[in-house]
C-alpha cells in the first residue's frame, strides 16, 4: 500500500489545490513509494542464503539416502544371495518411517524444530558411520544392516516434516511455489544420480558407498547447524478464516484448513493424531489423498514386473537401470512445468488428468522397443509428479494453522507411503502366478477402477487454487 493511498482526504485535496505543494509532495511520495517497494520486495531466491544452504544440505542428504537405498540391498544380496533379505531393507525402512511418522509430526509442532533436525541428522550420520567401522572390524552382519534400515526410516519420519517447515519459514510467501519447484529438482536429481553412484562406489570398495552416505549426512547436518529458522510454531490467535481451495465447504459445515486457527486450531490440534483428523474432515482432501495413495500403491508395484519383463527380453542390468531412470529424468523436466500446469487447470482437474494419463502408460512396456520404450513411458509418468507434489503443499500444508502443520505434513507423508510396502509385496505375489505383461495389465485396470469414484466427485473436479 502506497503513502498516497494512506494519506487523509484533506491532505489529498490540499495537494490537488496547490500545484507547487503537489509537485514537492508528489516527488517525496514517489520517493517513499519507491523505497517502500524496494524494502518490501523479497530477496531473489538465488540470493537467499538461508534457503540455498537448506536446499544444499537437503540435496546432499537425499543423495545419500538414494545411495544407501541402492547399496544396502546390493550388499545384502551379495552377502546372502537372498532377494527376500535384500528387499527387507527397504520394507523395514519404510515401515519404521510410517510407524514413527505420527510422533514425528507431533514433535515438529511442539519442540525446537532446529534441534529436532540436528538430532535426526546426527543419528543418521552415526548410523552411516557404524557400517564402514563394523566392516573394518570384520563385525558387519545382516542384522546390523537391517537395524540401520530401521534407524534411517525413523530419522526420515522426524526430519521430513521439519525440513518442509524450515523451507517455508525462510522464503517469502510469494516465492514458495518457486522454492518448492526447486526442491522438486533436488529430489529428482538425487533419485537420478543416487543408484548409478551407489553402483560406482560399491565397485570401488565394499565400504565406499557407506562412507559416501556418511559424508552426505555430514553435509546435511552442517547445513542444519548453520541455518537459523523459527524454533517452533507460533499460534495464530487472531487470524480470521479465509476459506480454502475447496468451493462450497462452508455450506456443508466442514472445518477447513484456514479455519483451523486460533481457538479452533487449539481444539482440533490437540493430540498426535490431529493431522489425520484434519485431513479426514474435508471431503476434497480425502479424495485428493485417496487418489495419490492409489497412484503410489500401484506405482510401487509396477517396477518389479517391468524389471522381469525387460530381463525376459534379454536387456542387461545396465540397460534396465537406465530405463528405470526415466521417471527421475521426467520429474526433473516436470519441475520446470509446475507453474504452467497449475495455471492450466485447478488442483482437482490437474490431479485427475495426471492420474488418468498414467493409466495407459502402465501398458507401454508391452510395446516393442524394450528399454527405450520403458524409459519413454517412465519419463512421461514423471512429468506430472512435481506439479502434484507442489499441489499437495499448496492445497493441504499451506491451508492449515502453523501450530498444526507439522502433524498434517507427517500424516500426509504417512498416508502416501503406508501402501507402498503392500504394493511391492503384492507385485511379487502377482508375478508368482501370472506373466509380467498380465501383471501390468491388472495394475493398470486396478488404478483405473480406483480413479472412478474421484472422477465422478464434482467437488474435487471443481476445486480451485487458494487465493
Amino acid at each position: 500500500m502506497t503513502m498516497t493511498e494512506d494519506a487523509p482526504p484533506a491532505v489529498q485535496d490540499a495537494v490537488g489545490q496547490h500545484p507547487a505543494v503537489q509537485g514537492a509532495v508528489g516527488r517525496n511520495t514517489a520517493g517513499r513509494e519507491s523505497a517502500g517497494r524496494e524494502s518490501a520486495r523479497p530477496v531473489p531466491l538465488r540470493r537467499n542464503l538461508r534457503f540455498q544452504l537448506l536446499w544444499g544440505g537437503s540435496a546432499a542428504g537425499t543423495l545419500g539416502l538414494h545411495v544407501s537405498d541402492t547399496a544396502y540391498p546390493l550388499l545384502l544380496l551379495a552377502m546372502t544371495g537372498s532377494s527376500t533379505l535384500a528387499g527387507a531393507f527397504g520394507a523395514l525402512q519404510i515401515g519404521a518411517s510410517v510407524l514413527c511418522g505420527v510422533h514425528g509430526g507431533s514433535v515438529a509442532d511442539r519442540y525446537d524444530r532446529r534441534r529436532v533436525l540436528i538430532a535426526a541428522d546426527s543419528v543418521r550420520l552415526l548410523a552411516a558411520l557404524s557400517v564402514p567401522l563394523a566392516m573394518a572390524l570384520d563385525a558387519f552382519s545382516v542384522v546390523h544392516a537391517l537395524l540401520v534400515a530401521v534407524v534411517i526410516g525413523a530419522t526420515i519420519a522426524y526430519s521430513g516434516p521439519v525440513r518442509l517447515l524450515a523451507v517455508r519459514s525462510v522464503v517469502a510467501p510469494e516465492q514458495l511455489r518457486q522454492a518448492l519447484a526447486q526442491d522438486e529438482a533436488r529430489m529428482s536429481g538425487a533419485g537420478l544420480a543416487g543408484p548409478p553412484l551407489a553402483g560406482l562406489l560399491l565397485g570401488a570398495g565394499r565400504a565406499v558407498p557407506f562412507l559416501g552416505a556418511a559424508l552426505a549426512s555430514l553435509l546435511s547436518l552442517t547445513a542444519a547447524c548453520l541455518v537459523r529458522f523459527p524454533r517452533r510454531a507460533e499460534p495464530a490467535a487472531s487470524k480470521a478464516p479465509s476459506g480454502t481451495a475447496v468451493s462450497g465447504t462452508a455450506a456443508t459445515g466442514t472445518v477447513t484448513g484456514e479455519e483451523l486457527t486460533g481457538e479452533a486450531a487449539a481444539k482440533e490440534g490437540s493430540g498426535a493424531l490431529a493431522g489425520f483428523r484434519h485431513l479426514l474432515a474435508d471431503r476434497t482432501l480425502r479424495a485428493t489423498l485417496a487418489v495419490v495413495f492409489g497412484i503410489n500403491l500401484v506405482g510401487s508395484a509396477v517396477v518389479l514386473p517391468v524389471i522381469v519383463l525387460l530381463r525376459e527380453r534379454g536387456v542387461p542390468s545396465g540397460g534396465i537401470g537406465l530405463a528405470l531412470a526415466g521417471e527421475a529424468v521426467g520429474a526433473m523436466a516436470g519441475a520446470l512445468l509446475v507453474s504452467r500446469l497449475h495455471r492450466l487447470a485447478g488442483p482437482g482437474a490437474l490431479l485427475l488428468a495426471v492420474a488418468w494419463f498414467v493409466v495407459p502408460l502402465f501398458l507401454a512396456p508391452l510395446l516393442p522397443g524394450g528399454a527405450v520404450t520403458v524409459f519413454a513411458a517412465l519419463f512421461l509418468m514423471g512429468l506430472g509428479v512435481p506439479a502434484l507434489r507442489v499441489m499437495i503443499d499448496i492445497l493441504v500444508f499451506q491451508q492449515v494453522a502453523e501450530e498444526l502443520r507439522g502433524r498434517v505434513i507427517a500424516a500426509t507423508m504417512t498416508l502416501f507411503t503406508v501402501g507402498m510396502p503392500a504394493g511391492m509385496f503384492g507385485s511379487g505375489v502377482l508375478l508368482d502366478h501370472v506373466a509380467p505383461g498380465t501383471a501390468l495389465t491388472v495394475l493398470a485396470l486396478l488404478l483405473a477402477l480406483g480413479l472412478l469414484p474421484a472422477t465422478f466427485d464434482r467437488t474435487l473436479r471443481r476445486a480451485v487454487w487458494p487465493a
